[in-house]
């Protein structure tokens, strides 16, 4: 009997789900076409006419403000001969002009002009039917853009179920929430967009070792190696969603991430946050996913989907998140932390990326693709929370897991197998008990 891709029985996962071709192709139907896709910040699109051109898989799309203020998500393809319409990465605009032949559409994805329309076409050409194809669902959620192809998807409050209460303490920090420092960093890792996305769900397991140097340079000259581990002493967990969400986070009564100035800045502003958000989620520090391939880091304030460029390669776009509130200099600081750590030439960055690539590489061989991977830590043994915490759904009562790698390949595994009309049902998938204690 074959094994399946991914077993939730012993936690192990087929190889082949990250070199298969022919998985990707069907990834890219049922996993991106019918999931919610992040797409940018809104500071990115603030007034009338604003764009901004990115992706939703491997199709370029444009997200575009409209007159009334509402967003409309247009796939960046002409329907005249599938030029792209809009080649700027963002501006303002009144229509889009495909360079091609001239085929012009409006802020709403209209066709409102075509070049001989008379002589040509003699007037017979129905311009209604030749629109920009639109995605049918778009929501804006406390400054970020998402969008989904499948019309029959639940809204997105309902898609981040529980993820919503530790996705908001990172987004819902400060009374005026945040915005996109100008600029997106961009570049390409040779490795399959489930291992990086897998990673951010919460895997903390590697960092005390794949990023020790960096521990170290940070700790300075003199520290102890065994010593260094900022994680060791922390209160941690782990949460993992039905809908294949997940986040890994400490509680942290004194942020140690960013530099002084944004850790005094993030010190003083902890009693407003404490009144709004409670006493854990004030605290967070971590890491998670939304599934597919939207990540985010808090305390580093960095934000990136995995854009797939077939089965071995995927293009970040990562952007630093700072509070609008926040001065010149604790936002100048913001910025020069993410360079420093999680940017294309951050030292912990960089890290990640070469374990990434070489994982991909090594998938090159045929006896490679034949084995399968181990997410099976804490499989079997999950413990609620029993210091208190009391944030909902399946929590872990440590970062040390691999729960939320487990509900992301579970949820992988659903879309993959599930047909149109059955993927967004969170009753359904609420159902699966293979991931961790509920609370």
């Amino acid at each position: 009997m074959e094994q399946k891709l991914f077993d939730p029985t012993d936690g192990s996962v087929s190889t082949e789900i990250y070199a298969s071709p022919a998985i990707y192709e069907q990834e890219l139907q049922s996993i991106f076409g019918r999931s919610w896709l992040f797409l940018c910040p809104s500071s990115e699109v603030v007034g009338t006419g604003s764009f901004y051109s990115t992706y939703m898989g491997e199709d370029p799309v444009i997200v575009a403000r409209q007159k009334d203020g509402s967003l409309k998500v247009f796939l960046n393809q002409c329907r005249h001969r599938g030029m792209r319409v809009c080649t700027a990465d963002a501006g303002v605009t009144r229509a889009f002009t495909c360079v091609y032949h001239g085929w012009v559409y409006g802020l709403d994805g209209g066709l409102a002009g075509v070049p001989h329309l008379a002589d040509a076409y003699f007037n017979d050409l129905d311009r209604s039917r030749f629109g920009l194809h639109e995605a049918p669902r778009v929501a804006e959620y406390k400054g970020l853009v998402f969008a989904n192809w499948d019309p029959d998807a639940v809204d997105f409050t309902d898609y981040l179920g529980d993820m919503a209460w530790y996705l908001d303490a990172f987004l819902d920090r400060w009374d005026g929430g945040l915005e996109a420092i100008p600029g997106v960093h961009k570049w390409v890792i040779n490795t399959n967009w489930k291992l990086p996305s897998e990673q951010f769900c919460g895997d903390l397991y590697h960092s005390e070792t794949t990023h020790v140097s960096a521990l170290m340079a940070l700790a300075g000259d003199d520290a102890d190696p065994d010593e260094v581990d900022p994680f060791k002493s922390l209160a941690g967990y782990q949460f993992s969603s039905p809908m294949g969400h997940g986040h890994g986070f400490s509680i942290v009564e004194y942020p140690d991430f960013a530099g002084p100035v944004v850790d005094r800045y993030r010190v003083a502003t902890l009693p407003s946050a404490e009144a709004r958000l409670g006493y854990y989620r004030a605290r967070m520090r971590g890491h998670g996913t939304v599934f597919p391939n939207f990540s985010f880091l808090s305390g580093y304030h960095t934000v990136r989907a995995w854009h797939p460029r077939g089965p071995g390669q995927v293009e970040v776009w990562a952007w630093g998140l700072v509070p609008k509130e926040a001065p010149a200099d604790v936002r100048d600081a913001w910025r020069k932390s993410i360079l420093q750590t999680f940017s294309p030439a951050g030292y912990i960055e960089q890290d990640d990326g070469v374990n990434l690539v070489e994982i991909q590489r090594i998938l090159a061989g045929r006896r490679a693709r034949q084995s399968r991977f181990n997410v099976a830590m804490a499989l079997g043994h999950e413990q609620a929370p029993v210091d208190g915490f009391d944030g909902p759904g399946r929590v872990h009562n440590s970062m040390f897991a691999e729960m939320a790698a487990r509900g992301f390949y579970s949820r992988w595994g659903e879309l993959m197998r599930a047909a149109p009309g059955q993927n967004e049902s969170p009753a359904r998938l609420g159902a699966d008990s293979a991931q961790g204690p509920s609370r």
